[in-house]
């Protein structure tokens, strides 16, 4: 028994990834899945989607590893954060799709209890805003407008989870109904400070506490798999949001190290270690791992659109047909031109917050075209990402200009990787390992099973790719940020 099975579910697909005891990859598999959009600002899962895509992918990795499930010691899981799912606890049936943490249909309900003055204790409390993002107040949302949902959820017939939540719930066959302090710390309803769900802002959101999953560490026992998915049970030992199983895979484990990861959105996560940090940049408190019952808390910022202006490149405007066709573009684009992309598709996330805003371009003219475009989308990702650790900065004293590990699919972009560089002023190292998200969750669940390396063994083994080094004068770095900021006042402002 020396593989592991990590399940990766994300915003656009679902991965399988098996790996061997010294972590690495030995087989992939990827399944995408619909993406639905009700209206404007909605995003939905249908959860069977969610499930099957994750399914088929497990077992699809295995088969192409060439192994017997019997081999496998443990699985791990990993996912799209906030979004949410309530099933009944019975039939184990969905109420409604999943709202995607994308979603914004919350949005007047977050700006009414931010009029009431309930963001600081809310913030105190969860290391949150009030933004709708974040899973509470979509659990509200179900609840009142799901027929019956309420009087359901009040008798104690239904369930709330994120999407771990949901794939623990039915790869075990309903006999556990948990999550990670992770996961638990970006729904709006944990305190992070004291370890539990909070009764208080669950009243306020009209959650009630039965609906809520046991909260457990991020390497821990979630139960034994059916055995008819695999042909007999495998243990389920560990489970991390995305974006902290991508710190973990990353091996930012002392206090002042940072990593940022470049999927449909851009997350970066500074580890504080012990020390919760109260953001005055309005970046969000969280937790970057839990292990042996000890949360170590991180500073996070959050984007909501960095490989998705890139889709949007391809699916909307139709001027690309794969995404490896921006960097031809932006190395032919007219350096004399200064186009500025805002993608704010879904609204500006960290440290702006503005919800309601949408995208914009500046600096077109008559000669702009495809290559000014593609390179404006992806300057737009670096530019976003200096937003992030300028606020880092200004919040701790240990964010300072360091090296920045970065992971994701927007790094086999070596042209953004290098404007990334060249803008925020500081090293990025690309790893050798570029599914740190799967390999955080393959080491949290193979280290418990007891046949993966502790933690500063696997510290070790983090191998760089290439270290990108900033070359481009200071102040034209001055310069480019300078318009960048104000095109972002100016899109705030329409």
């Amino acid at each position: 028994m020396s593989y592991i099975l990590a399940i990766d579910q994300g915003t656009t697909s679902s991965r399988a990834i098996v790996f061997d005891a010294a972590l690495r990859v030995v087989a992939v598999a990827q399944e995408e899945f619909p993406q639905i959009y009700p209206q404007a600002g909605w995003v939905e899962h249908d959860p069977a989607d969610l499930w099957s895509s994750v399914a088929g992918t497990a077992r699809g990795a295995v088969e192409r590893a060439g192994i017997d499930t019997t081999a496998i010691a443990a699985i791990g899981i990993t996912n799209q954060r906030e979004t949410t799912l309530v099933w009944d606890r019975e039939t184990g049936q969905p109420i409604h799709n999943a709202i995607v943490w994308q979603d914004r249909r919350t949005a007047d309900l977050c700006q009414q209890m931010k009029d009431d003055g309930l963001e600081p204790m809310v913030t105190h409390r969860t290391g949150l805003l009030l933004d709708p993002y974040f899973s509470g107040t979509k659990v509200k949302w179900l609840l009142d407008h799901v027929e019956g949902a309420r009087a359901r959820a009040e008798r104690g017939e239904l369930l709330f989870g994120t999407v771990d939540t949901f794939l623990i719930w039915r790869l075990t066959g309903g006999r556990t109904h948990a999550t990670d302090a992770t996961n638990a710390a970006r729904t709006l309803l944990y305190n992070i400070r004291q370890g539990q769900w909070d009764a208080d802002i669950c009243a306020l959101m009209g959650v009630p506490l039965a609906m809520l999953p046991e909260v457990r560490d991020c390497s821990a026992d979630y139960g034994m798999t059916r055995a008819d998915l695999f042909g007999h049970e495998i243990p389920i030992l560990g489970v991390a949001g995305d974006q902290q199983s991508a710190t973990v895979g990353q091996a930012c484990f002392a206090p002042g190290m940072m990593k940022s990861t470049y999927g449909t959105g851009c997350f970066a996560l500074l580890n504080t270690g012990p020390t919760l940090v109260e953001s005055r940049s309005r970046l969000l408190g969280t937790i970057a791992y839990q292990l042996d019952g000890k949360p170590t808390y991180a500073l996070e910022g959050s984007i909501f659109i960095a490989g998705a202006v890139v889709q949007w490149l391809r699916d909307g405007l139709k001027m690309i047909r794969e995404a490896a066709e921006t960097q031809p573009l932006a190395e032919a684009s007219d350096p004399s031109q200064d186009v500025v992309l805002v993608p704010a598709f879904v609204g500006l996330g960290a440290p702006y917050w503005k919800p309601d805003c949408r995208g914009a371009i500046f600096g077109l003219n008559r000669n702009s075209g495809p290559a000014e475009l593609a390179r404006a989308a992806l300057e737009s990702v670096g530019y976003q990402t200096r937003d992030l650790l300028e606020a880092m900065r200004a919040d701790w004293p240990g964010a300072t200009d360091g090296i920045l590990r970065v992971d994701g699919g927007m790094t086999a972009s070596d042209w953004a990787m290098q404007f990334l560089s060249d803008i925020i002023g500081a090293p990025v190292d690309r790893p050798k390992v570029r599914e740190t998200t799967a390999l955080g969750a393959a080491w949290l669940a193979g280290t418990r099973a007891g046949v993966c390396p502790g933690q500063a063994e696997f510290a070790e083994t983090w191998a760089l790719d290439r270290r990108f080094l900033p070359g481009m004068d200071t102040g034209m770095r001055a310069a480019k940020y300078d318009r960048w900021q104000r095109a972002v006042a100016a899109t705030i402002g329409v």
